[in-house]
């Protein structure tokens, strides 16, 4: 028996991909900084910095909830589970638009559009990677 015949075959799902983690902490770190931006837009309208209290009240749970969604998919990429690729290469692929037009307002927004596009660009590339679709998509053993 050679040393390639010996070895025990690898089970399916025994070792989630470098680029499947990295896609799913990317859009878990979008996801969450989404939030953060909401929840700081509803405690702005509560101290009472804007103008029209219920609109921002609103928005800023709209927001809350549109970065659990990103979360939720990174959650369901570290479980192998593949409906969460898709949500999750949406997320990166809306900071491609979104770093645009920061690096478009000048100042040091153009380091921080450069970031986000920079997040957004690895973040597409690593869950869009042959070794993610294989994890996502491998035959199961069920």
């Amino acid at each position: 028996m050679t040393a390639e015949t010996s070895a025990p075959a690898p089970v399916a799902g025994s070792g989630r991909p470098a680029s499947l983690t990295l896609g799913a902490a990317i859009t878990a770190l979008e996801g969450a900084a989404l939030a953060v931006v909401g929840v700081w837009d509803m405690v702005a309208a509560l101290s009472g910095q804007s103008k029209q209290l219920a609109l921002n009240e609103f928005g800023g749970l709209v927001i809350v909830v549109l970065g659990v969604l990103p979360v939720l998919a990174a959650r369901a990429l570290l479980k192998e589970r593949r409906w969460g690729r898709s949500p999750a290469v949406l997320t990166n692929s809306i900071c491609l638009p979104v770093a645009y037009y920061m690096v478009q307002s000048g100042g040091a927004m153009v380091a921080v559009g450069v970031l986000v596009g920079l997040l957004g660009l690895v973040g597409i590339g690593s869950l869009l990677n042959p070794k993610s679709t294989a994890a996502l998509y491998a035959p199961s053993e069920d």
